[in-house]
């Protein structure tokens, strides 16, 4: 289960643990949904006076659910008829193409690489409204990619054509390329396996996110244990 914290105010996110699977797509009846959506409700009052188009997903270390929760979110953003575009920016270890069933053989990377050009790129998913950029194949400098006005360009591009633009980067802890993302974004989501990341690498990945000079939107946290007086709830867990 997770909870999201965010300017004072909590709220309850759960999820089972059936690894990358849409839950808000296969779970439509449940709770599950309406917890996503409260996650999106709070990420939009989260700056309500600026624009937020750009939202990084990322966590401290590997394994806390980072990919599930970016790729729900941001069903949830077009089931509320909004242009959404996620964008698989873990060149190391990408997983988009898997949960929504896409094609990886061109991609971020070869943007990037100035080998393909957007619109060969963009795939359209089986849900209306939302659009993917798998990562493409893996290069050997992934970090000096990100770093390039090249992304910079692509992210000004597409923030013409969407509403809400989502990132899934590595973790923070594992490789520069999450601080590198950060910086380029509007907002960061840090996603924290509650039990298991050590208290020490959540410190530090808040502090690498402070200097990249993002806006920390909130946490997620997977795998809280929903006080005994919560009996509403159920417990489950996410994975990533």
């Amino acid at each position: 289960m997770m909870k999201w914290r965010l300017k004072k105010k909590k709220s309850v996110l759960q999820n089972l643990q059936i690894g990358r699977k849409l839950v808000t797509i296969s779970e439509t009846k449940s709770h599950i949904i309406e917890q996503f959506r409260t996650l999106r409700t709070n990420i939009k009052f989260s700056m309500p006076d600026e624009p937020l188009k750009t939202i990084l997903v990322t966590s401290s270390t590997p394994g806390e659910g980072k990919s599930t929760n970016a790729a729900n979110l941001g069903v949830v953003f077009a089931q509320e008829d909004k242009r959404v575009l996620i964008i698989d920016a873990d060149m190391r270890k990408p997983t988009l193409h898997h949960t929504f069933k896409t094609f990886n053989k061109v991609g971020l990377s070869n943007i990037l690489a100035r080998r393909s050009a957007l619109h060969e790129a963009v795939q359209e998913t089986f849900i209306v409204g939302l659009d993917v950029i798998t990562s493409g194949p893996i290069p050997p400098n992934p970090a000096e990619l990100l770093s390039s006005q090249g992304l910079d360009a692509l992210l000004q591009h597409v923030k013409n054509d969407y509403d809400i633009i989502i990132i899934d980067s590595p973790p923070l802890l594992s490789v520069t390329d999450a601080q590198i993302l950060a910086n380029k974004c509007d907002g960061t989501i840090l996603i924290l396996n509650t039990g298991v990341v050590d208290k020490r690498a959540v410190k530090k990945a808040k502090a690498l996110l402070a200097a990249s000079h993002t806006k920390i939107l909130g946490v997620v946290l997977n795998n809280y244990k929903t006080p005994s007086h919560f009996n509403y709830y159920e417990e489950y867990s996410f994975v990533e």
